[in-house]
């Protein structure tokens, strides 16, 4: 029997609701959309938020921060193209999100967990992966 490589990632029916909310507030976290704001950073970053970057190095909420009100002060030109998003329950009110996220040159897999709490949602980990001698395909806009 032959090995399938990729696993077979399919949101549930009874998920897809969040995983519509959590796709319009990635974007907003990335600081990739016109909606992002550094008070909008605030709401949407935990306090204990830690991320492992592309680079396989880790960063502290406050360095996140700081790159995200550098990034909406001046925007890059280059589009927020997704593909593959998939969720996942996690725990009591937790759920990891994962998508593949391309730009120009590169394509990484990317992993946020969020966390609803009674006044929204809030991002407290988020990792990139970047995927060597990838293939660029097509992908959706989100």
């Amino acid at each position: 029997m032959g090995e399938q490589m990729e696993p077979e990632l399919s949101t549930p029916e009874a998920l897809q609701p969040i995983l519509r909310e959590l796709k319009a507030l990635e974007p907003v976290f990335h600081a990739a959309c016109a909606d992002a704001t550094p008070a909008r950073f605030q709401q949407l970053v935990a306090p204990e938020f830690w991320e492992v970057g592309a680079s396989g190095n880790r960063y502290s909420r406050d360095f996140a921060l700081k790159v995200l009100a550098e990034r909406q002060a001046a925007p890059e030109a280059t589009d927020w193209r997704t593909a593959d998003w998939h969720l996942a329950e996690a725990g009591a009110d937790h759920y990891l999100l994962t998508y593949t996220l391309f730009q120009p040159g590169r394509m990484t897999r990317r992993l946020s967990v969020w966390r609803r709490q009674g006044h929204g949602w809030q991002v407290t980990y988020h990792q990139g992966t970047v995927i060597q001698g990838f293939v660029n395909r097509s992908a959706d806009r989100s």
